[in-house]
């Protein structure tokens, strides 16, 4: 590629069923990069204005700005809002994209709803090359019928030639997806991050002490910590009884967020005995999570179904220690550079329950993984993650133009 072609500026479309905490820093990174004209278009405004959330089980709307530092609009939904194929109908979408003149679109809708196929098909006849991915690296579902493994196997790789470019946050997912028949050339791998420089001051200005000291822990008690919607295929009650198990002396488990499960872990503790020693913080807003992930020792993601796994980023961020089961998506990109040793597999509670005890009697071990860990991350950030878009365009683009110069 010559420096004339590196220096091209893009007109990219970003389509999002809504505003995402994770993603607004990237948009606003974006909108000022020199070889992006950036437009989002958004299918709601869930999560920017107050709505219920259904796997927390309460009405959340964040506490940063989502919605400054980019151009925006808000494209009508005529569908329900549910969880279905209807759920997202956005018409407007296709005159967007037809009079837009984008060069790209990147989509985020998932192809299970309705607005995703407006603006494939609106992209297809306006010439702009259509860019969309996924976060599993796996072909089995958080739930429904072991069937949905084998229509995957079949439909994915006729879905993801669809894709002019596929995106993937990490290493696994690319490799998922070059199993299904996708060439590598056609996939790029955009690291999934947050707002690495937020969570990174956010935690230095963590005051740790009178965190612990509300939970009740002192300097010395060991502190685990899960932060996660409490659902089934989280598997938070192996945690709980791993740390049953564990049978420690000093130390407290701490349970951020909220959901169906949240009532039988409370009852599950009970019956434990430790229920004095597991606390429940319910769900947490954006701007308080750095302080209580910098307080914790080590934190835990048992989940038996997962994608990319974003909290890992944060939680290395804030310099913690991670446990977490063999299916979550970053392990490659990583956990591996960091701390092999302490990744299992879901659902075993006797492995899980060893890692614990080794986790909180080696302070040092701790300490170094900690160090390692915001060393890690200072090459998987925004910079990355724009560099890799600005990338996939440019692969999509430079295709495209050369099958309409060869017709």
């Amino acid at each position: 590629m010559n420096s004339l072609e590196s220096e091209r500026r893009y007109r990219v479309l970003v389509i999002a069923s809504h505003p995402v905490q994770y993603q607004a820093p990237l948009l606003r990174r974006m909108a000022v990069h020199p070889q992006l004209d950036l437009e989002v278009a958004y299918c709601s405004l869930r999560g920017a204005e107050p709505g219920l959330d259904r796997e927390f089980g309460v009405t959340v709307q964040w506490d940063i700005p989502l919605l400054e530092g980019y151009s925006w609009k808000l494209v009508p939904n005529r569908g329900s809002g549910e969880d279905s194929f209807w759920g997202l109908n956005n018409p407007g979408l296709w005159r967007m994209i037809r009079e837009g003149k984008f060069d790209a679109v990147f989509c985020h809708t998932g192809y299970i709803r309705a607005s995703f196929w407006i603006a494939l098909l609106a992209s297809k006849l306006s010439g702009s090359v259509f860019i969309f991915g996924t976060d599993a690296n796996r072909l089995d579902s958080m739930t429904g019928p072991k069937w949905k493994q084998h229509v995957k196997r079949v439909f994915w790789p006729l879905l993801y030639r669809l894709a002019d470019q596929a995106f993937a946050p990490s290493a696994q997912t690319r490799d998922m997806l070059h199993s299904l028949g996708i060439p590598l050339n056609r996939i790029t791998v955009v690291p999934f991050c947050v707002d690495n420089d937020w969570w990174s001051e956010q935690s230095s200005l963590a005051d740790r002490e009178a965190v612990r000291n509300s939970w009740g822990a002192s300097a010395t008690t060991g502190v685990v910590l899960m932060s996660a919607k409490l659902q089934p295929w989280k598997r938070p009650l192996d945690l709980l009884r791993a740390f049953a198990r564990a049978d420690f002396q000093d130390a407290l488990l701490i349970f951020v967020g909220d959901g169906p499960l949240r009532a039988q872990l409370q009852q599950e503790a009970a019956a434990l005995g430790v229920a004095d020693r597991v606390r429940f913080l319910g769900f947490v807003n954006q701007t308080q999570l750095p302080a209580i992930y910098t307080s914790a020792d080590v934190m835990v993601l048992p989940s038996g179904y997962e994608g990319f796994g974003v909290i890992v980023t944060e939680a290395m961020l804030c310099g913690r220690p991670m446990i977490l089961t063999d299916i979550v998506g970053c392990i490659q990109d990583l956990i591996a550079p960091v701390a092999p040793e302490f990744v299992y597999r879901p659902g075993d509670v006797d492995a899980l329950t060893k890692l614990l005890q080794r986790a909180l009697s080696d302070p040092s071990r701790l300490a170094a993984i900690s160090d390692a860990a915001r060393l890690r991350m200072k090459t998987w950030s925004p910079r990355e993650n724009i560099a890799a878009i600005i990338s996939a365009v440019e692969s999509a683009v430079a295709r495209q133009d050369g099958r309409a110069s060869g017709r």
